[in-house]
């Protein structure tokens, strides 16, 4: 006794009909009869009770993708960019122009004093972008129909951790509290003779 299973229909009787009628819905003047398809917003029975809902809004790419950018603003911010640093030199440089006809104390003000500033001020920047772009995502995630992936949440706490640091140690920068500019020592008046 074989008990192979097989895709094929064993009754064969049911097939040829079947096969007529496909012919002849689809032959070339098959009228189609447009009143034997319901319209979906007629409808309405015991079936639409059982239907899943739809889900809810599931987070697009964008509040990822701006906890990660909001992320490296803030390691960025705390590390130095290149914008920084170039603009340090340019002001090194115009310092180092200005200070040929100056006091001892305004050459290395312009010198070093403005270079290190300018440093502060762009850090600082990239912290304050940081910490908003990541509030913003925070913000978003609380909402009950956009909460996404938790990973989202994390990178952008992160990121407003790394913010935040990075304004302070720019404040710092700023208000030269981890270092005093170098002071010219005072020199002896020399004698009248």
């Amino acid at each position: 006794m074989d008990t192979t299973k097989t895709d094929q229909p064993t009754d064969t009787a049911a097939q040829p009909a079947e096969a007529e009628e496909a012919t002849a819905e689809s032959g070339p003047n098959a009228v189609s009869d447009q009143q034997e398809t319901p319209d979906p917003l007629e409808t309405s029975g015991p079936a639409d009770d059982i239907a899943p809902s739809p889900p809810a809004t599931t987070p697009g790419v964008v509040p990822g993708a701006a906890s990660v950018v909001a992320a490296g603003l803030g390691l960025v911010s705390l590390s130095g960019t290149w914008l920084g640093t170039m603009l340090q030199e340019r002001k090194q440089l115009t310092g180092q122009i200005k200070a040929q006809s100056g006091s001892a104390a305004d050459q290395i003000s312009a010198v070093y004093g403005t270079p290190w500033h300018t440093t502060a001020l762009v850090n600082g920047l990239f912290a304050l972008a940081a910490v908003v772009i990541a509030a913003v995502v925070l913000l978003r995630q609380r909402r009950p129909v956009t909460a996404g992936a938790p990973w989202v949440t994390a990178v952008a706490w992160g990121a407003v951790a790394l913010g935040v640091i990075g304004l302070l140690i720019a404040a710092a920068m700023g208000l030269d509290v981890f270092s005093d500019l170098p002071k010219v020592p005072a020199s002896p008046n020399a004698p009248a003779g």
